[in-house]
């Protein structure tokens, strides 16, 4: 009898806490109900480059109705000031340095868990369309080929049509179960092809299986470097530069094709289960042409402010991008400040569909943003970390510690200097002055508090947070596929003559 209460009462216990974590996400509590997801990402947006900030010259219709009937974070981070790191942080919800990612072109470990492969085993039909870039390849985009060891189907997208980074107009592109060198040649902007592709593929699954259940990520292209777009869509801009034209250009046609993926969803059926969540993958682009990129001040619209720094600074101009999270069956329409990243993304969906904590590595930086969906929480109850380059980042609520390294020569040859700032983010969003000096039990604490930070990182990097406790293969450093012998070699020259296509494109013609 003994036995039998002891199994009794561990059955309450498991009861209450499968209460308590189901409580947020009402729809992951019958399999049935669980959503489609679609995460789809930008390419070097900035955090002022929409219509919605009050953005002097882009309009974005599309987004900003996006914003009106969907969770827009005002306070949401990159993983990384570049992108790959961002995408290697949106897979796996840590961050990227443990990943093996350390920068721009690293290749994800192939130890990772990813939210494809934890979604994959409950039944979702994955795919990828698009930019990947974490397969160790640098340079402009080429076709992922079917031998590549780090292809998106070895993380868990079991059907994708994806080029190794940024793509442009009319792009060259590598389908899974294509054999190498069995390239597709799609017509049209970037990022209108993908999304069409992604509809085409949702509606073949549908029409299979009305009851199945997707996950798909579209990854753009756009607005990155070179800037391709159709006249029609750069006409507006007819009073800024060459470079300004073509840039924006791309954006609104991006714009454009996130209102033809929500059309697509409603015609397919799906759009008020679904979760559509748009993000970009770093801060704006420091490019003179085409400021503002990163915010401006702006009275009418809420903390709108001109952020400090760019793409590839750890300031919020670097790391804060826009986001938007629509789901409505689930999420009412809200603006929100709480502090939320690219981190946060696979435990949330994990918490969305029902999936325990433990699906992911041991080692995590995120946390579930369902609170968000239907009500708000005041704080965020993780911090929230970067580490790239040397340097690093730590926000703590209201306060952020800046850490920078820098190396300056001397006679005695390189040495290493380091400086740190400490903002608050509520008085000053701007990071103009730092208070290290007027806030110091702060300022030591965060510095406490990055060090630890910085120290779990360090057993990331030596494979300690895999079930082997260490790594299985070193992790190689990124190839060009234009200067390195790689598999990508044998069509060189098949690259090099889209190249040179594009180029005709993104380059002014002689005599302008």
């Amino acid at each position: 009898m003994k036995v039998l209460n002891q199994r009794g009462t561990a059955i309450i216990s498991l009861v209450a806490v499968c209460f308590v974590f189901c409580s947020d996400c009402d729809a992951r509590q019958d399999s049935e109900n669980r959503p489609h997801i679609v995460l789809v990402m930008a390419d070097d947006q900035g955090w002022g480059q929409t219509g919605y900030y009050g953005h002097p010259f882009l309009k974005t219709p599309h987004l900003d109705d996006m914003a009106a009937h969907g969770l827009r974070l005002d306070r949401f981070y990159a993983g990384g000031p570049v992108c790959s790191p961002t995408r290697a942080t949106v897979l796996t919800g840590r961050t990227h340095e443990r990943t093996g990612v350390m920068s721009h072109g690293y290749p994800l470990r192939l130890q990772e868990k990813t939210i494809p492969q934890a979604l994959a085993e409950i039944g979702y039909v994955t795919s990828h369309f698009g930019k990947w870039h974490l397969n160790g390849i640098r340079g402009a985009g080429i076709p992922i080929l079917p031998n590549d060891e780090r292809r998106p189907d070895v993380f868990g997208f079991r059907h994708w049509l994806s080029v190794t980074n940024f793509f442009d107009m009319h792009p060259l592109m590598g389908r899974r179960g294509k054999k190498a060198g069995d390239f597709e040649k799609k017509k049209g902007d970037s990022s209108e092809v993908v999304v069409m592709e992604a509809l085409h593929f949702l509606k073949e699954q549908l029409n299979k299986n009305s009851d199945v259940r997707t996950f798909t990520v579209i990854w753009f292209g756009t607005p990155h470097s070179p800037w391709a777009s159709l006249e029609s869509d750069r006409e507006q801009f007819s009073q800024l530069s060459f470079q300004a034209q073509r840039h924006y250009g791309e954006i609104v046609a991006m714009d454009r094709s996130i209102g033809a993926l929500r059309s697509g969803l409603q015609e397919l059926g799906i759009a008020d289960n679904t979760l559509l969540w748009f993000s970009s993958d770093n801060g704006g682009l420091p490019n003179k042409d085409f400021q503002p990129t990163v915010g401006q001040l702006n009275e009418s619209i809420d903390g709108m402010v001109s952020l400090r720094g760019s793409k590839g600074t750890l300031y919020e101009g670097g790391l804060r991008v826009p986001s938007i999270v629509e789901w409505p069956l689930r999420i009412e329409p809200k603006a929100s400040q709480f502090q939320a990243g690219a981190v946060d993304i696979f435990p949330t969906i994990l918490d969305v569909v029902g999936l325990p904590e433990e699906t992911m590595l041991p080692v995590h930086d995120g946390v579930s943003l369902c609170q968000l969906f239907d009500g708000e929480s005041n704080n965020r109850n993780k911090p929230m970390g970067f580490r790239w380059n040397g340097g690093g980042a730590w926000i703590n609520g209201r306060y952020k510690l800046v850490v920078l390294s820098t190396s300056k020569t001397t006679k005695k040859g390189k040495r290493a200097k380091e400086s740190q700032e400490l903002f608050d983010l509520v008085a000053d969003p701007a990071e103009s002055k730092s208070i290290a000096q007027e806030k110091p039990v702060i300022f030591q604490k965060l510095m406490h508090e990055y060090a630890q930070f910085s120290q779990s990182i360090d057993e990331s990097v030596l494979g300690r947070d895999y079930p082997s406790g260490r790594l299985e293969k070193p992790d190689p450093e990124p190839k060009r596929w234009s200067a390195d012998k790689t598999i990508y070699t044998p069509f060189l020259k098949v690259f090099e003559e889209e190249q040179n296509i594009l180029n005709k494109l993104t380059k002014p013609a002689e005599g302008n």
